[in-house]
């Protein structure tokens, strides 16, 4: 979440919001003599890129922090527990430690970096900024510009995910050849951790709110969803339950690509990612019109 989104001044905001909007969707007049068009509360196809661009161009002012900040707490994870533990671990699943981790990193920074984008940006531009009222009040709808935010949130993941995906291809820990593979699949966990963090938007009464999905949701998915071991070391039964969360799904599409391997059941992990990305969408839309349109 950048500055500007968090503490900027709302009217601001609101301009460029609604500026951005109708430009990229203007209102087709009614005929004379018919009644105008009954409301929309489905995304349209194109409206929502206002939301996209407009979020674009707030966040291009300080592009460079905020990917610093989505890179240092992966990083971190990347070589200290890669060089540290990798030196007593050594090889896990025919390959070095640290190759193994990275592709787990990849999945891992998409999950936070769409995450914190969903809940702590757009609950900014929701609540506290009310950009959100200011794009309403242009021929965009609930559903067009929270579709923008979930596309917006995905698009930083990727950025976060091909950064760290460049730098373990640069160290010889990943092949360069896998980045078709592994863009889309990064692309749609994006898509889906964005979509289930709108639903905390929705529910969130404050910034505050979200360090329960923070400590009971994000983290037991990093520790058991296979970034750090396999998920075969898990007892039966738990990694029943773990094979269903959507970020072993992710690394499941991530680290088989980025290691030059087969992936298992891909269609299976990309099924699963993209009914989580539309039940989220589709939870969060509801909830959101509950609360802003009652």
């Amino acid at each position: 979440m950048t500055e500007h989104d968090r503490h900027g001044p709302g009217s601001s905001a609101h301009a460029e919001g609604a500026a951005a909007a109708t430009a990229s969707a203007p209102r087709a007049a009614s005929p004379k003599g018919h009644p105008p068009d009954a409301p929309r509360y489905l995304p349209g196809i194109t409206p929502w890129t206002g939301v996209w661009r407009r979020n674009f161009l707030v966040w291009r002012k300080l592009a460079i922090a905020s990917m610093f900040g989505n890179l240092a707490d992966p990083m971190i994870y990347l070589f200290g527990l890669g060089f540290g533990l990798g030196m007593m671990v050594g090889e896990v699943d025919g390959t070095s430690y640290i190759a193994f981790l990275a592709a787990g990193t990849v999945g891992s920074s998409v999950m936070f970096s769409a995450s914190f984008e969903s809940m702590y940006s757009g609950f900014s531009r929701m609540h506290v900024q009310r950009t959100w009222e200011a794009l309403m009040h242009t021929p965009l709808t609930l559903g067009d510009v929270v579709l923008g935010e979930v596309v917006w949130a995905a698009s930083k993941a990727v950025l976060s995910g091909l950064a760290i995906l460049v730098v373990a291809c640069v160290l010889g820990y990943a092949r360069i050849d896998s980045l078709p593979m592994v863009l889309p699949a990064v692309l749609l966990a994006g898509l889906a951790f964005a979509s289930l963090a709108m639903v905390m938007t929705a529910l969130a009464p404050s910034y505050d709110f979200f360090m329960f999905y923070q400590t009971l949701v994000m983290t037991p998915m990093l520790l058991l969803s296979g970034v750090f071991f396999p998920l075969s070391q898990l007892p039966a039964a738990a990694r029943h339950v773990t094979e269903w969360l959507p970020l072993a799904h992710a690394v499941a599409l991530i680290r088989p690509a980025m290691l030059g391997r087969a992936i298992d059941l891909p269609w299976s992990h990309a099924g699963a990612l993209a009914l989580y990305a539309i039940v989220g969408f589709a939870v969060a839309l509801v909830l959101l019109r509950r609360r802003i349109l009652r």
